[in-house]
């Protein structure tokens, strides 16, 4: 679908001066398009960026959540049985229980608000996207500051600072890439003109 608007943007930039910026291409650039072809090509693009919105989005969503209920079994192990996950007993002697077990349930939270955002079309999804983003870097922190004063660092547990807030940064960037090629879609409908075939 991208690749037939960039065909499309293209093919308005080979316009004349003296012609119409903001009209929808002709078919053979001879002959317009009849207003029931542009109408019915804006709508298949409509139809194909919704489909494709809906399978991104649910990617996405898919592999946070897997990522979330790993970290929700984390939480489980941790609880009940405690330093025996490898990811944590690094930590056992320099964070108290307490601290990893809310560092995890934090995780799983800007999981979740990432999730909701790109999934949800609301008035205010950004902030979910957003929020989680923050949360992300504020985790990420903590987890760096303690891998730091680790005697050796730990290259198999980079993902625990980084894997919240990848994730929810790629979520935003699915998100504005998607609103993105929507805008593109709306300025074709916009650029219809009128025309009827003889």
């Amino acid at each position: 679908m991208m690749a037939a608007v960039k065909r499309l943007t293209r093919n308005w930039g080979k316009n004349k001066p003296g012609d119409d910026d903001l009209s929808l291409p002709t078919r053979d650039n001879f002959q317009p398009m009849d207003t029931s072809d542009q109408e019915d090509l804006v709508r298949s693009f409509e139809r194909s960026h919704a489909r494709q919105s809906l399978l991104w989005r649910s990617v996405f969503a898919v592999l946070l959540s897997l990522f979330a209920a790993f970290l929700v079994y984390s939480i489980y192990q941790q609880t009940f049985y405690p330093w025996e996950l490898r990811h944590h007993a690094y930590f056992m002697e320099d964070i108290p229980l307490w601290t990893v077990l809310s560092a995890d349930w934090l995780a799983v939270l800007a999981c979740s608000m990432a999730t909701i955002g790109v999934l949800k079309k609301m008035k205010h999804h950004r902030h979910w996207q957003w929020s989680a983003c923050f949360l992300s870097v504020v985790l990420a922190m903590f987890w760096l500051s303690n891998m730091m004063r680790m005697p050796r660092f730990r290259w198999d547990i980079l993902w625990l600072p980084f894997g919240p807030l990848c994730g929810s940064m790629i979520c935003l960037y699915v998100d504005h890439v998607l609103e993105e090629s929507s805008e593109e879609v709306r300025k074709l409908r916009g650029y219809m003109y009128s025309y009827k075939a003889i």
